[in-house]
């Protein structure tokens, strides 16, 4: 009897091992990101001051420079050769001088050799247009920008990543206008990922430039693609997102729980399976959890890249961890990628004279965008002068300026002369200067209307020129706050009945940043002057007459009551 138990407990014994060994799970695959947002044609490392966990005090630094950034995601590659490096949208716009002279194809460029594979679009993309925006991603040289356009390199290729949204839909077909998702294979396991940009994308970019587009609900269009992507096999999705928040923990605070803002409602109402949102828009460097989530923000200009770390059931596509870190990127701290340092220097040396060339002496060392207590600053009340200057032979009165128009401080040297970079990286947008009638009464529901705007969290004082001057009482309701009587030009009050020709760059002419009551403004003529191009004009003139033009501080033209 033994001589035959024998074999078959062998057999039996071999059969149970076999049955466990098929049973087993297989073991978790790693899944690599590094998440960038908001570069904002960044290709120098520039200043970066912030608070870290391991700082007791803010501290000032040298980061980014797309150099670095490539040197950096070359060296994580290293690592892991299935490492995806991804963008949460406005890579390009409200760009220094060094990309925006040129249609910021040195930018697209440069972070295609790097080896970006998809993004978000922003709203910043959105700057000249849906059909500049198609070109940046197709290539060509037909764009609304001629001057610009093909002239860094004569064969412009577009970018080499691909940008994403789920809820931008062409009007004529009623689908994503661009494509809402890219999937990629990772270590066997299909990932989703999944663009979108901020619903009110509208309100912040010129209306003309998007007509037959319609920006919908963020969570909705998101959602409405995941069993499309599931039917093709993909178990893991990624979020891209161009909208954001805010939160008082420091950039590389693991796991914040402090995340305020729009991103927090939309990722709430996001399909179960979506675990990893990569945001932006906001600025504010971030890697929280939010019901569960992870939710991320790399600061803006490159500064820093979001290095995540997903733990991936292969057999399911169940997430079984994600961690994250923000790390500051550091100029020199990795061997360079030769081919974006080659082209970076090139860039450089197509735009040195360009941005180099001195303008003319200005009246402060910083002309800065701090607001005093009443809203006003004085590079505000720099730019809304020069505005006016530039339209006063067409009739213009009053000209106002939009603070989220000014993108820098307009610092100088020693000698107190701005060069044309200096200047340029101040008003990057090229908008127009449009000059509009106005009544008395409409302009002061267009001032109220800064206290009712759609978003509080981007609230803004519109910069208004010398000779015109109001007075707000902010105890008062918003939509109410303009003192009555207040409003004075020329040392006499403005009357409510009167029309009053007025000046304004071609966003907030188009009732741009959530005032709607440009759009009421009759006889407008875009002058088709840029707005950078009159303030180049105003500084030269001025110190022409020996009367640098600019301060220090802001010049009360706006105030409050108690």
């Amino acid at each position: 009897m033994t001589i035959f138990l024998r074999p078959l407990c062998t057999a039996l014994a071999a059969a149970c091992l076999l049955t466990a060994c098929a049973t087993r799970p297989a073991a978790p695959v790693e899944i690599n990101l590094v998440g960038i947002n908001d570069f904002h044609g960044h290709l120098d490392a520039t200043k970066f001051e912030s608070t870290s966990v391991a700082d007791t005090a803010p501290k000032s630094r040298l980061a980014g420079g797309v150099d670095n950034i490539a040197a950096a995601v070359q060296a994580w590659r290293k690592e892991d050769k299935d490492l995806l490096f991804v963008g949460a949208g406005d890579l390009v716009g409200a760009s220094p001088a060094m990309s925006s002279l040129w249609a910021d194809e040195p930018s697209i460029t440069a972070l295609s050799m790097a080896g970006l594979f998809a993004s978000s679009v922003g709203n910043h993309e959105f700057d000249k247009g849906r059909a500049e925006l198609l070109r940046q991603q197709n290539g060509g040289c037909v764009s609304v920008r001629p001057d610009k356009a093909c002239r860094f390199a004569p064969d412009f290729k577009g970018a080499g990543y691909t940008y994403l949204v789920a809820n931008v839909l062409d009007s004529a077909t009623g689908k994503p206008f661009l494509p809402a998702y890219k999937i990629a294979d990772v270590k066997g396991v299909k990932v989703g990922f999944i663009g979108a940009v901020l619903r009110d994308t509208a309100s912040v970019v010129l209306a003309s430039g998007i007509v037959g587009l319609s920006f919908v609900d963020e969570a909705d269009a998101i959602n409405k693609v995941v069993p499309e992507l599931r039917a093709q096999g993909v178990k893991v999705f990624v979020v891209l997102i161009h909208e954001g928040g805010q939160t008082t923990e420091a950039f590389d605070q693991p796991e914040c729980k402090q995340l305020k803002g729009p991103i927090v409602g939309i990722v709430k109402r996001l399909d179960p399976a979506i675990r990893l949102i990569i945001s932006g828009h906001t600025h504010k460097g971030f890697q929280c959890q939010v019901d569960g989530r992870t939710v991320t923000q790399a600061e803006m200009g490159g500064h820093v890249l979001s290095r995540i770390r997903m733990q991936v059931a292969p057999d399911s596509g169940k997430v079984l961890g994600i961690t994250v870190r923000n790390v500051p990127v550091a100029p020199g701290q990795y061997p360079p990628n030769p081919q974006v340092a080659a082209f970076l220097e090139h860039a450089r040396t197509l735009s040195r004279d360009a941005l180099a060339r001195p303008l003319a002496r200005v009246g402060a060392r910083s002309i800065g965008r701090k607001a005093n207590p009443a809203g006003e600053t004085a590079l505000g009340d720099l730019v809304a002068d020069a505005v006016l200057a530039y339209t006063r032979s067409q009739g213009a009165r009053i000209a106002f300026m939009n603070g989220g128009g000014l993108r820098q401080d307009l610092d100088v040297g020693e000698n107190l002369t701005a060069s044309f970079g200096q200047v340029q990286i101040v008003l990057p947008f090229g908008n127009t200067l449009v000059v509009m009638d106005m009544s008395g009464a409409q302009i002061r529901a267009l001032l109220d209307q800064q206290w009712i705007r759609a978003d509080a969290a981007h609230e803004s004082i519109l910069q208004i020129s010398k000779g015109f001057s109001y007075r707000w009482n902010p105890a008062l309701p918003p939509g109410q706050r303009v003192v009555p009587g207040s409003l004075m030009l020329d040392g006499v009050a403005l009357d409510e009945a009167k029309l009053y020709r007025v000046a304004a760059n071609n966003f907030l002419a188009e009732g741009g940043d959530n005032f709607p009551a440009f759009n009421a403004a009759r006889n407008k003529i875009d002058t088709q002057v840029r707005d950078l191009d009159a303030v180049v004009d105003y500084l030269i003139k001025s110190d022409q007459a020996g009367t640098p033009a600019g301060s220090a501080a802001p010049q009360g033209r706006i105030g409050t009551v108690n």
